[in-house]
């Protein structure tokens, strides 16, 4: 029988919640020496440094050391510079003592126990990790700057990382500069390190392959963790299903098959497409996909515009997964 996404409803705790803020299966294995630096981008090595260092500040395996404590590092770079992977090493080498989550599973986390509720379960943590800080919600920004101030007056070191869109590489701190500006309550706790170099996985035209046959789509569903779906049933049916609830949406899938990808015209429908995506990349699923190419879903007016970071590093993540990478 074909594994299904479509019609799935799974019910997530707020503790469960809780539990689940460790680095994703993608990064189980990182840690500062797993990480390879390009020789020909000096910052590379130096930012590993530099957050290995602020690790042994933290502390090991839950053991604190206050000197961290309400210090930050703002890791900022380009797609697929490493940044993930430097906090993820942080996160492991801190132990249970860490807290590790996208800004959007923090925001959904707020969304599910309150403010309140958010902050006193992450001011336990020494240190909570925020990857892929994004600043195209201004509500969402000012709620995660003061979540940030108020955990860093309780003493918690924090550690974030967002992305220079490609196109804006070299222009000094793009990223930064936003990313200071937007959170000005509480941008001297961080200290950034900027780490230059192109997407390691030489993917930086996000160039896709052709599509899959639709007969090779079909046969996913009969493998052991495939799952089959149309995209348009698959689109509507995230309509119905919270964003904090996609990890467990996708849970057990190992490869899925899109049957007739076809380009998004609504930014709701797109953003929600991005989240999936986000839940998949974290599980290391593969895709195989028929109809247009993944490479097209978003129109060039979504590329031009407020959230095109997003949409950028979904299209560097779908690329990843129909690579097989």
């Amino acid at each position: 029988m074909t594994a299904r996404l479509v019609g799935r409803r799974p019910h997530v705790e707020p503790d469960a919640l809780i539990a689940a803020l460790v680095p994703p299966p993608h990064f189980d294995s990182a840690t500062f020496d797993s990480y390879r630096p390009d020789a020909d981008y000096p910052s590379q090595r130096e930012a590993v440094d530099a957050v290995r260092s602020f690790a042994k500040g933290v502390g090991r395996r839950g053991l604190l050391r206050r000197s961290s404590g309400g210090r930050g590092v703002y890791l900022d770079g380009g797609f697929g510079v490493g940044k993930t992977h430097l906090i993820a090493a942080l996160a492991h080498e801190v132990g249970e003592r860490a807290a590790f989550g996208t800004f959007v599973e923090y925001t959904q986390l707020v969304g599910a126990l309150g403010f309140q509720g958010t902050r006193r379960a992450l001011q336990e943590f020494a240190v909570v990790c925020i990857d892929e800080f994004e600043l195209d919600d201004p509500g969402d920004t000012v709620m995660m700057a003061r979540l940030m101030r108020e955990l860093a007056d309780a003493g918690v070191a924090l550690a974030a990382t967002s992305n220079t869109l490609p196109g804006s590489l070299g222009q000094g701190r793009f990223a930064a500069d936003d990313f200071q500006r937007e959170i000005k309550a509480v941008a001297s706790v961080f200290d950034v390190i900027t780490i230059d170099g192109p997407d390691y996985r030489g993917r930086g035209d996000l160039t896709f392959p052709a599509p899959a046959r639709a007969d090779e789509v079909l046969a996913v569903g009969s493998r052991d963790g495939g799952a089959c779906e149309e995209w348009a049933a698959l689109m509507e049916d995230l309509t119905h299903v919270h964003p904090s609830r996609f990890g467990a949406y996708v849970e057990g899938v190992e490869v899925l098959g899109l049957r007739g990808v076809a380009p998004l015209t609504d930014q709701a429908q797109a953003l929600r497409l991005v989240s999936l995506v986000d839940r998949l990349y974290d599980r290391d699923v593969r895709i195989v996909a028929s109809g247009h190419s993944l490479g097209e879903v978003f129109t060039k007016e979504m590329l031009r515009g407020g959230y095109r970071k997003k949409y950028y590093r979904a299209l560097s993540r779908m690329l990843a997964m129909v690579a097989g990478e």
